[in-house]
C-alpha cells in the first residue's frame, strides 16, 4: 500500500513522463510522441527520499512511496 508524503498536486500534460529527480523535485520530459516538448523541473516542494522506498507521482497527482518488495536482499 502507497503512502502519500507530497502536499503539492502535480497537473499532468499528454506526451510528458513525470518523475521524482535525484534532487527531489518532480520533473517532466517529453515522450519520443511529443518531439516540441522540454524538460523542465515542476514543483517547489523537495522530498527527502529514504531508503528502501519507491517514489512516484500516483494517480491523483501527489508524490506517494511504497516499500520495495527486495526477496530476502537489502
Amino acid at each position: 500500500m502507497a503512502e502519500r508524503i507530497g502536499k503539492e498536486k502535480i497537473e499532468r500534460e499528454d506526451g510528458y513522463l513525470y518523475y521524482l529527480g535525484k534532487d527531489g523535485f518532480v520533473w517532466k520530459t517529453p515522450m519520443k510522441s511529443n518531439s516540441r516538448g522540454r524538460k523542465a523541473k515542476i514543483s517547489k516542494e523537495k522530498v527527502q527520499r529514504q531508503e528502501g522506498y519507491l517514489y512516484f507521482i500516483d494517480k491523483n497527482g501527489y508524490v506517494a512511496r511504497s516499500k520495495m518488495n527486495r526477496k530476502g536482499r537489502r
